[in-house]
């Protein structure tokens, strides 16, 4: 080489070792000094004789250089990929096929390197930002990647993860408009950030009949998420199938000439999901009950009669207990509504969670989880879903005894099979620490925001697979909105900022609300009492008139599509919400 092209790049390969490097960088440069800012995280491009190595700088030091040296520092880099041909026909690919030898002169990569290696290569790639080593250069996510194989969005509190999470979902729907995405919103956040392409559901509109849960899920709302116990739990397994073969004889009694059947030789079973009315569940257990002599064993019957009239008629409990009595085989029309089929112009659903009852969230999510999967499965993946999870470490944890053992199989379900029946899973969590490692793992493109948790950097170290695992010392101290991307959804591992998000799809977290005082709330002892009402009234069989929230409860036919205003907090910092409150009690 010859001293000429020593003094013009920027230092020259030392060490090569696997898809290691250690790059001295040179004394002399004709570069100013903030040209030459070789720091850590900063790409360089290596030339061979046939391509160009594209690599990180994830170490960079002084210690031990010798005064007479032609290197000032020296640095370690990471072997990312390589460009292959030149000009327009230049093209990135990952992993090296050519390594570099000694000598061979290191450059800091070059903004027209940087657009070769982050050109999008195909049609279906989203704008998600900018790279944060050159502001000028675009990043982008191939889609079908990211969605096909799963993604994850980690990231502590504040930090920007749920505006992330609205900018990805966002980006989805203009590649692909086609494309259902429901979203478990645990906060009630999201409602107003997709506009007219979502549909709402919350306690207020959903209508999820109790017949659709399976036996542990129903079981889990009857007994309030404590553990069952045995003696009720036998008589209900034997019971549900029952109750579902007599409701089958209701329908089949209209038909002229058809035999009657006994209703336990239907072959239905506790998980079969078929119609079942409640009062023929509690008349047979009322029947068992009056033909047994010994007083105590009837206390059990009695205390699951007890149970079920109890959740029954508690008007939280609505969504799943209307119509209890009446029955009607509404499949159909719920799964239609929940996932968009058809779309109707909303490929989107947002499920409020917030306004649940927290006893039996578990069991909705397990009961929503549980359905995309087997519609898919059943559809053979004829209408993809996208099932975005916030919060997702609450729905399966890592810990085998917290949690609600179904909504963590379910969840599971999708992780490990749902990519071929194209049911799609977008995790969210502030802890992955505590989510299940068998999920995380299926995720291949993560987003990482930053995390300050030892642990959760450690699970995140462990989940990459990447040569440039080093990026990941960057995490704890990462900007608001700035990500590190690895995976199959980016040509890279990538450190970039997501671009701003439109003022109306910010989603409007609690906390704002919280946080934020009103100088027109006249907090006196009238603005309490009318907080208590609407609060009672939450538990009660009455609507509260002067609920901000509150519209007529709509008609129980389950094929109308009716819309739900959105819960608190998502209606916003109105500054008049207080003066709703603040009408006089009757």
């Amino acid at each position: 080489m010859t001293s000429l092209n020593a003094a013009a790049s920027f230092g020259r390969i030392i060490s090569v070792r696997g898809s290691l490097a250690r790059v001295g960088l040179l004394a002399v440069s004709p570069m100013t000094p903030s040209e030459m800012r070789g720091t850590v995280g900063r790409f360089v491009s290596i030339r061979c004789a046939s391509s160009t190595i594209i690599a990180m700088i994830t170490e960079v030091s002084a210690e031990n250089m010798h005064a007479s040296d032609m290197y000032i520092a020296s640095a370690s880099v990471d072997l990312l990929g390589e460009i292959m041909g030149h000009g327009d026909k230049a093209k990135f690919q990952r992993g090296v096929t050519n390594y570099p030898t000694i000598d061979d002169i290191v450059d800091l990569i070059s903004n027209h390197d940087l657009r070769t290696v982050y050109a999008p290569s195909g049609s279906e790639q989203i704008n998600v930002g900018t790279l944060q080593q050159d502001k000028s250069v675009a990043a982008y996510v191939d889609v079908e990647e990211m969605l096909s194989k799963h993604f994850a969005v980690l990231g502590s509190t504040g930090v920007g993860k749920s505006t992330g999470v609205s900018l990805l979902l966002n980006e989805i729907l203009k590649s692909r408009p086609h494309l259902r995405i429901f979203l478990l919103d645990v906060h009630n956040e999201y409602g107003r950030c997709f506009g007219d392409k979502a549909l709402v559901l919350n306690p207020r509109n959903l209508k999820l009949p109790f017949w659709l849960f399976n036996f542990e899920e129903i079981v889990d709302v009857l007994f309030g998420g404590r553990p069952g116990v045995p003696e009720e739990l036998e008589i209900l397994s034997e019971v549900i199938p029952i109750a579902k073969g007599v409701y089958t004889q209701y329908q089949n009694a209209d038909r002229i000439g058809l035999k009657r059947i006994d209703p336990k030789t239907i072959g239905y079973t506790v998980d079969t999901p078929v119609p079942y009315r409640l009062v023929d569940l509690i008349s047979l257990i009322d029947e068992r009950m009056g033909k047994l002599e010994n007083r105590s064993s009837r206390i059990q019957y009695h205390k699951l009669i007890s149970r079920i009239e109890a959740v029954k008629n508690d008007p939280r409990y609505a969504f799943m207990f209307d119509n209890a009595n009446v029955g009607g085989d509404t499949m159909a029309e719920v799964i239609s509504h929940l996932f968009r089929l058809p779309a109707n112009g909303k490929p989107m659903t947002i499920m409020q969670l917030a306004g649940f009852p927290a006893e039996v969230v578990d069991s909705v999510v397990s009961v929503l989880c549980r359905m995309a999967f087997d519609f898919g499965l059943w559809s053979d993946g004829a209408s993809p879903l996208l099932f975005v999870c916030e919060e997702a470490h609450r729905y399966a944890s890592a810990d085998r005894n917290i949690g609600f053992g179904p909504t963590r199989k379910a969840v599971s379900r999708i992780a490990k099979e749902g990519r071929k029946y194209g049911v799609y899973l977008g995790l969210v969590t502030q802890r992955p620490a505590e989510l299940d490692a068998t999920i995380i793992s299926q995720c291949n493109t993560l987003f990482a925001m930053r995390l300050a948790n030892e642990r959760d950097q450690a699970l995140l170290r462990s989940a990459v697979s990447d040569a440039a695992a080093n990026l990941l010392s960057f995490v704890p101290s990462l900007g608001t909105r700035e990500v590190l991307a690895f995976g199959e959804g980016v040509a890279l591992p990538t450190r970039l900022r997501f671009k701003e998000v439109p003022p109306h799809q910010l989603p409007r977290s609690e906390a704002t609300i919280a946080t934020v005082p009103s100088v027109a709330a006249g907090h006196d002892m009238h603005f309490v009492s009318a907080v208590l009402e609407r609060w009672r009234g939450a538990t009660s069989h009455r609507d509260v008139p002067n609920d901000p929230g509150f519209t007529e409860r709509p008609l129980a036919t389950p094929s109308r599509s009716v819309e739900a205003p959105m819960l608190q907090p998502s209606l916003g910092l109105d500054p008049d919400r207080f003066s709703l409150l603040k009408k006089p009690l009757r």
